[in-house]
């Protein structure tokens, strides 16, 4: 058993949030990655689309998800997908910090796990 533990101290700000990412983590052999991720009150997320898979999975707090025209509540034991292409952001207007975990995939990521694989996963 691996742990890696959340360093709340060396969160990276990044795409308007504060984050800590799976990746690099050399033990680790998946076909994803991944990132812990803090939305300050008052904060949101940078807008963007990108042409990986992606799920949120909300963790604590309350916010809410703006994707394509459309704003709905998003909040603790949710969890939210975006296909390739999809338009999002996080956006919280609570007084406390919003946290979620994000992870994303994508064929190339699924094909380099499989080639270290070439007799299947066990």
């Amino acid at each position: 058993m691996l742990i890696k533990h959340l360093d709340r101290p060396g969160l990276v700000h990044e795409n308007g949030l504060d984050a800590q990412r799976l990746l690099p983590w050399p033990e680790l052999n998946a076909p994803f990655e991944g990132s812990w991720c803090v939305i300050a009150p008052g904060t949101a997320s940078t807008p963007h689309a990108h042409h990986e898979y992606e799920i949120f999975i909300a963790v604590s707090g309350s916010a809410f998800l703006e994707s394509e025209g459309t704003r709905v509540p998003f909040e603790k034991g949710d969890i939210v997908h975006f296909t390739p292409g999809t338009g999002h952001r996080v956006v919280n207007e609570s007084g406390e910090d919003f946290e979620m975990y994000s992870v994303w995939w994508d064929l190339e990521m699924s094909e380099r796990f499989s080639a270290r694989h070439p007799e299947g996963a066990k």
